[in-house]
């Protein structure tokens, strides 16, 4: 049997695995990926979306150590973004066998728009919050990806 503080941190980490999976299916993200249905996007080009957005000009192999994947996985996405015209991919200057993204008008429109419906799902959540709870929400989750990005490196 585990001693009472493992079964307590196990305990701990199922519950916070149910909330995160709760949050995760609630009306603000559904509204989200029922845009990007509608655009026949799936949910791993819509964060290489986000990705490219946040980082233009990356290269491939950035997106690919980002989401912990393999190169080939993100050819694959990117040559779908690129057919729907919402991602370039150009020769790097520096080096030809280096490719590097950005996206085009209509992915920049269609990143503005999903991240419009993020933030007034997110604001509609926020909003049936007291103050005190948002910001130990807040500071919950700033410690969980400090000690999550700490753990990761280890």
């Amino acid at each position: 049997m585990l001693p009472l503080r493992s079964r307590r941190r196990r305990a701990e980490a199922q519950r916070l695995l149910d909330l995160l999976n709760a949050l995760g299916s609630t009306t603000f993200r559904q509204l989200l990926w029922q845009r990007a249905s509608e655009l026949d996007l799936t949910y791993a080009q819509s964060q290489v979306l986000f990705h490219v957005a946040d980082n233009p000009g990356c290269h491939m192999g950035d997106v690919a150590k980002a989401f912990g994947v393999t190169l080939p996985a993100v050819t694959h996405i990117v040559d779908r973004l690129e057919e729907k015209q919402f991602l370039s991919r150009a020769d790097d200057p520096a080096d030809r066998r280096v490719y590097v993204l950005d996206l085009t008008r209509a992915g920049r429109a269609l990143v503005q728009e999903l991240h419009g419906l993020q933030m007034r799902g997110v604001e509609g959540v926020l909003r049936r919050m007291a103050a005190e709870d948002r910001q130990r929400v807040i500071k919950g989750l700033e410690a969980l990806v400090d000690a999550a990005t700490v753990a990761a490196k280890v």
